[in-house]
């Protein structure tokens, strides 16, 4: 298990009732990967959004209800799609290995 929280980052604050939320953690070798890029994609493949990864791996895109792909961009590794969902009043949970 890696070092990053369990539920990704913090919600305090935040009325998951009213967003739909994509969140996780980006890891390599089971280790948490800082400093990464998590690319957003819509369901034709163009570019939505970017973030970095936290100290400890984690993402989070506050995005439209619907069908989304994840890209994550690490640093001499291969990058990975992840596809998700994401729905407003949940909170869609992605792990994504390098």
């Amino acid at each position: 298990m890696c070092g990053a929280t369990q539920g990704g980052p913090s919600l305090d604050g935040v009325d998951v009732t009213k967003e739909a939320i994509i969140q996780g953690v980006v890891v390599h070798k089971d280790q948490p990967v800082a400093n990464a890029y998590v690319r957003l994609l819509d369901r034709t493949g163009e570019f939505a959004a970017e973030v970095p990864t936290s100290a400890t791996g984690q993402f989070r895109f506050f995005a439209a209800p619907g069908d989304w792909t994840l890209r994550a961009l690490v640093p001499k590794a291969a990058s990975a799609d992840r596809a998700v969902t994401a729905s407003r009043g949940d909170v869609a949970e992605v792990r994504i290995s390098v």
